[in-house]
């Protein structure tokens, strides 16, 4: 099993950065491909970048590729999302989730969810 925290996220003005960290308990972490989410107000759930176990397997769909990138620590139990050039669109809370197997890009085929971090952006 294992939990997920979020963090990182925060007030940031319109062009700016942030980098967003998913803390993960559990002993096989290693095993688990990472993805991020993200769901605005009334909007549906939105796949933004995901981490294969390996590592060799990467995805980021073209409305944010270029902006975000997904990296993992599995030493330290860790996955991070960097943000740039943030935009008002990409305001949100935002979801570190956990599946055991291949990278997918639907919510309903991960198993373990954080609570999320909301990243507003002013402009």
């Amino acid at each position: 099993q294992v939990q997920l925290v979020e963090s990182g996220g925060g007030l940031v003005q319109t062009g700016g950065s942030l980098k967003l960290s998913c803390a993960a308990s559990g002993r096989t972490f290693a095993s688990y491909t990472m993805s991020w989410f993200r769901q605005a107000p009334g909007k549906e759930r939105q796949f933004v970048a995901g981490l294969s176990w390996t590592g060799d397997s990467a995805y980021t769909p073209d409305s944010v590729k270029g902006r975000l990138t997904i990296s993992r620590d599995n030493a330290n139990k860790m996955v991070y999302l960097q943000i740039n050039s943030l935009k008002p669109e990409d305001m949100a809370i935002y979801y570190c989730a956990a599946r055991l197997g291949v990278l997918k890009y639907a919510g309903d085929d991960y198993e373990y969810w954080g609570q999320g971090t909301q990243v507003t952006v002013s402009s």
